[in-house]
């Protein structure tokens, strides 16, 4: 079902005011980096980071043969299937590297702040609400 609320919130990504539209567009890059801002500073209060993986385990899974003029009625049959399942996992992390990324992603928000500040009030000028 997770990929159903996706498609219900596509659409729903492209509303909102032609201002908050531009604003939007302007800062995507930094919600990106805040978004990995906050994945460091988790990953540097925890003292590890998470990976994700994908494992193969083997599922029954319903085989039973689509009904046809031949066999109106096919005897259900049971067979293995690999299912993926996504895992997270804990990996250790170089604290000292960590903190050097958190620094340069901080830099860097501070950079594309100071950058699209003059695209936000563009959008503001050119769509006022």
């Amino acid at each position: 079902m997770k990929n159903g609320w996706l498609l219900i919130l596509i659409p729903l990504a492209a509303c909102g005011t032609p201002q908050e539209q531009c604003t939007r567009a302007a800062t995507r890059d930094m919600r990106v980096v805040d978004r990995l801002i906050s994945e460091v500073q988790g990953n540097l209060a925890r003292g590890y980071a998470f990976e994700t993986e994908t494992v193969y385990s083997p599922e029954w899974q319903d085989c039973t043969p689509r009904a046809t003029e031949a066999n109106p009625t096919p005897k259900p049959e049971l067979c293995f299937e690999e299912v993926p399942q996504t895992v997270r996992k804990a990996v250790a992390i170089d604290l000292r590297a960590e903190a050097v990324k958190l620094q340069s992603l901080r830099q860097k928000r501070d950079q594309q702040a100071r950058a699209s500040a003059g695209v936000v009030a563009d959008c503001r000028a050119r769509f006022p609400e």
